[in-house]
């Protein structure tokens, strides 16, 4: 019998048993908006059932037993062979089995295929960030081997698979592969010209030994491998598989894996090759030209994980607030907790929008788009990114010393936070990208200006921001040193446009008000206290 003092009230319910994607309205409405009609009763439902399960109790207990229990490095087996295998807890295998099969690796061939597996990788992700790493490299490694028909043609039917297969053995054999990517190296980090990985021509042709190592080899339980190293002719792109033909290992030792901040129930590792059997992808030389349509398509996953987590992390803080009550009433009713859940709920609903209109981009495939994604994709990948942190400190303390503790959740959200603003180029690589696409390629200005230019007139402040941007964009003088706060201007004024055609009003209001008119402060919580939040914040309440 519990003592009198252990009776407990006024704590909230668990975010259980709900459909991610139904309560998302910002997302749905993306997915409508920019989504064939035609696709759309498929697309909805297939989401729902996805939304569903990421909400479940049993997905979000897998997702806290996958981070309880980290992989761990066997490099031999009992009679000491180097077998060099990572194990897993049985839920991360779910988990990664059930993003597989719900096409998180399958766009490329599909109609609207990118739009409806950036929805459900925002919603998939919600429940565990760190299978999204294999997910996405998997989904990414298409564009770059399609650089060899040859190579598309024989890997691309498994990459695209909705089958998982964990065991190790040769492709060939699986219905479906999982793919993992090696650029970095200790020396160089993102200076991947740097790499001093050495690739000797072998016999066959196309075919190369690799000797070297990687700083960090992402998904090393992975099937094969997009890797970079120096041929004879420059820098190149290298297909590694784990497994050769004939059924035996190839050279691929996993010296340690990375004791990471977050993402902990994702393996990351370094790997040294010595003789390891490669074939080549593209010409030689030409191995960052080849490579660079997986790293942009890894980019816009950095942008769709962060959108995903600062919803994740929103939607906890405002359904804390509408059970838990405080000082007379519930902490939703309070005006100043209002103001902060709604300044989180924009922030919140501008990184979704804006990710899922780049993902409509690379579904469109026209010429203007490509322009528009070169210089869009590094800018949302900079600042996306970089509000996720922030977002994600401020939802915990929503929860006050609740949201603290480990039990609730919001610990493991606020580790996993800064991840996409390091991987696939740190803030000042996506800062020094968006220059290098100015001077280099006038078409993607173009395409940008474009699109915000759809909204002028709509809002005095958007229309002000963008003649600012104008004319910080006419000065050269100094322009490396400002690249971030060009960069954060560019990408503002992209989601400015975005939410006031799309956004509900009170939304599109406050955005521009605060993000882009200059009424706000320097923390969340301070936005102009006449606008509409509690509409912005009930907008954004997770009820489905």
């Amino acid at each position: 019998m519990a003592a009198s003092t252990h009776t407990v009230t006024n704590q909230v319910p668990p975010l259980v048993g709900y459909d991610v994607f139904a309560a998302d309205r910002a997302l749905v409405e993306a997915v409508d908006r920019h989504l064939d009609p035609e696709l759309l009763d498929e697309a909805r439902e297939e989401l729902s059932a996805l939304g569903r399960t990421s909400g479940s109790a049993q997905v979000q207990e897998w997702g806290a037993l996958a981070n309880e229990n980290p992989p761990k490095l066997r490099t031999h087996d009992r009679y000491g062979n180097r077998i060099d295998e990572v194990d897993f807890h049985p839920s991360w295998h779910r988990l990664l089995g059930k993003g597989v099969s719900a096409g998180l690796t399958s766009a490329w061939s599909r109609p609207g295929g990118h739009l409806r597996r950036a929805a459900g990788f925002v919603i998939w992700t919600q429940a565990e960030a760190g299978n999204g790493c294999p997910l996405s490299m998997t989904h990414a490694a298409v564009p770059a081997l399609r650089t060899d028909p040859a190579l598309a043609a024989e890997w691309e039917p498994r990459l695209t698979s909705t089958i998982y297969d964990q065991e190790l053995r040769p492709a060939a054999q699986k219905a479906g592969v999982l793919f993992g990517m090696g650029m970095t190296e200790k020396q160089g980090g993102s200076d991947v010209r740097a790499n001093t990985t050495e690739a000797r021509p072998l016999a066959e042709d196309g075919t190369y030994a690799l000797t070297g190592h990687k700083w960090f080899c992402s998904a090393p339980m992975s099937d094969g491998f997009l890797v970079l190293a120096q041929a004879p002719g420059g820098l190149t792109c290298f297909l590694v598989p784990r497994v050769l033909e004939d059924g035996t290992r190839n050279v691929f030792r996993i010296q340690r894996l990375k004791d990471k901040l977050g993402n902990r129930s994702n393996a990351s590792s370094e790997v040294e090759f010595d003789g390891t059997w490669a074939r080549r992808v593209g010409d030689e030389g030409r191995g960052v030209r080849t490579i660079i349509e997986m790293v942009a398509a890894t980019r816009l996953d950095c942008v769709l994980g962060s959108a995903s987590l600062m919803r994740q992390a929103v939607a906890q803080a405002i359904h804390h607030s509408t059970y838990r009550e405080a000082f007379g009433g519930r902490l939703l009713d309070k005006p100043l907790m209002r103001n902060v859940l709604a300044d989180l709920a924009l922030e919140s609903e501008a990184a979704t929008t804006l990710a899922m209109r780049l993902a409509a981009a690379y579904d469109d495939g026209s010429e203007q788009e490509r322009a528009f994604l070169r210089l869009a994709v590094p800018a949302a990948k900079y600042w996306v990114t970089k509000r996720c942190t922030p977002v994600a400190v401020e939802a915990l303390e929503c929860l006050g010393g609740n949201g603290y503790v480990e039990e609730s959740g919001m610990p493991r959200l606020l580790r996993e936070s800064p991840l996409n603003s390091i991987w696939e180029g740190a803030g000042n690589v996506q800062a020094l990208d968006v220059l290098r696409a100015l001077q280099r390629e006038p078409g993607a200005l173009d395409a940008y200006l474009r699109e915000v230019g759809r909204a002028r007139g709509a809002d005095h402040r958007l229309d002000g921001a963008i003649k600012n941007l104008l004319t910080e964009l006419a000065d050269l003088d100094g322009i490396e040193a400002r690249a971030r706060r060009l960069v954060e201007r560019i990408a503002l004024v992209l989601q400015g446009s975005l939410l006031v055609r799309y956004a509900p009003p009170e939304v599109a209001d406050a955005f521009c008000a605060s993000r882009l008119g200059g009424d706000w402060g320097a923390a969340f919580g301070t936005l102009p206290h006449s606008l509409d939040l509690a509409t912005v914040v009930e907008r954004a309440r997770p009820v489905s």
